[in-house]
């Protein structure tokens, strides 16, 4: 019995040991860089502590609106009435209409510092959202700006506070995260998952000082920054990248900085529709290929050695049935330990960053949404001719 238990076939080794390194090259990736944010909060206490004793500075803040009049009446109140001594609200109306105007309208006149202005609905050969965000930097008063979406709300009166007390003398970014807090159905269980994956590995990242995207959904940057850098001319071709492509040409190991404490949090609103989530995932994929670096490629590697080991492991399980029941009770083991770290990992990285943990749908999402990315960039590969504003 214990000389067939040391006698190994050629399959049962090659599966063993496949898993084995699979399984260390994903501790790393749970352990290392997704844990990243979650020792940086304990080794600060808070990130607030770096925003106590700085005087405040005049802020703008800059909201790109989709023309929704029902966004606006219920989440602009938020950002009007933050507690902070001097700041001003721009509302860039991309395709408004008559009953967003009016809304509009009215609150400016309840509240004297906000401002706002339409983009034409017919405007051509020409990014509608970086045309906005342009012509609200351009109005802007003040040096320090602050980006979110009508379809996002701060989490807290402090948002501005905490954002903007985070910069100092070097700092000309700031990357914030947009919490998603909706888990009701599978497919809003696959939204936050992502959106928690995403944020993960742009907080992480910038933390090692290679910072590569940004979300404008909660964003700051130096007004000076934009007109040094040109402002978005380098990718005026194409719709999408306003923010992730302008974070990845502006940022740097020095001057960019990241603030996830409650206060500095951001909402989105529930995607009920998927063909918006999916358009959303579509324009990411469009400018991940022109990202400087390999962030990106560093993160699709998880992806990569994730499906691998999930494959190796249940093949070394089922191969040592019938062959040397060691190696079934090694790829066991290895498979309930990396998913007891990843579990725990995304549980308290949730929870810091104010999302419900799915931590018993996660065997689920780790396939569904690789694969669903997978989905994503099939799909370009037939229509991406509509990533340019100008057809090809």
């Amino acid at each position: 019995m214990s000389e067939n238990l040391l006698t190994f076939s050629t399959l049962e080794l090659f599966l063993a040991g496949t898993t084995g390194i699979l399984f260390f090259i994903q501790v790393y990736y749970c352990l290392v860089v997704y844990a990243r944010p979650l020792r940086a909060a304990r080794t600060t206490g808070s990130t607030e502590r770096t925003t106590a004793n700085r005087a405040p500075r005049p802020v703008s803040v800059i909201v790109y609106a989709h023309g929704d009049p029902e966004e606006l009446r219920r989440n602009l109140p938020a950002l009007l009435n933050q507690d902070y001594p001097e700041y001003e609200v721009i509302v860039t109306n991309d395709r408004s209409d008559i009953e967003s105007k009016n809304v509009l309208e009215q609150l400016s006149t309840e509240y004297q510092h906000l401002h706002y202005t339409d983009i034409p609905a017919d405007t051509r050969y020409m990014s509608h959202k970086k045309l906005a965000l342009t012509m609200g930097i351009k109005a802007a008063k003040h040096d320090i700006l602050l980006f979110t979406e009508t379809d996002c709300t701060p989490i807290s009166p402090k948002w501005i506070t905490t954002m903007a007390g985070t910069y100092d003398r070097e700092t000309e970014i700031v990357l914030g995260f947009c919490t998603y807090r909706h888990t009701d159905g599978f497919f809003q269980k696959l939204i936050a998952y992502d959106n928690l994956m995403n944020g993960l590995q742009m907080l992480s990242s910038a933390l090692t000082h290679h910072p590569y995207t940004g979300n404008g959904q909660n964003l700051s940057y130096r007004r000076q920054l934009f007109f040094a850098r040109k402002g978005f001319s380098k990718s005026l071709y194409l719709h999408a990248g306003s923010d992730d492509l302008f974070i990845n040409e502006a940022a740097n190991d020095t001057n960019t900085q990241v603030q996830y404490s409650p206060d500095a949090l951001t909402e989105t609103c529930k995607i009920e529709d998927p063909s918006i989530w999916k358009q959303t995932k579509i324009s990411h994929a469009a400018t991940g290929r022109y990202y400087k670096g390999n962030a990106l490629l560093f993160y699709r590697m998880d992806n990569y050695s994730n499906l691998l080991f999930l494959l190796t492991a249940f093949a070394a399980f089922i191969v040592g049935i019938p062959g040397n029941w060691l190696v079934s009770i090694l790829a066991g083991s290895l498979l309930t330990l990396r998913f007891t770290a990843k579990a725990a990992v995304l549980r308290k990285s949730a929870l810091l960053l104010q999302q419900k943990p799915q931590t018993a749908w996660l065997p689920v999402l780790e396939i569904a949404q690789p694969a669903y990315d997978l989905h994503v960039h099939i799909y370009r590969l037939f229509k991406w001719r509509n990533d340019f504003t100008t057809k090809i």
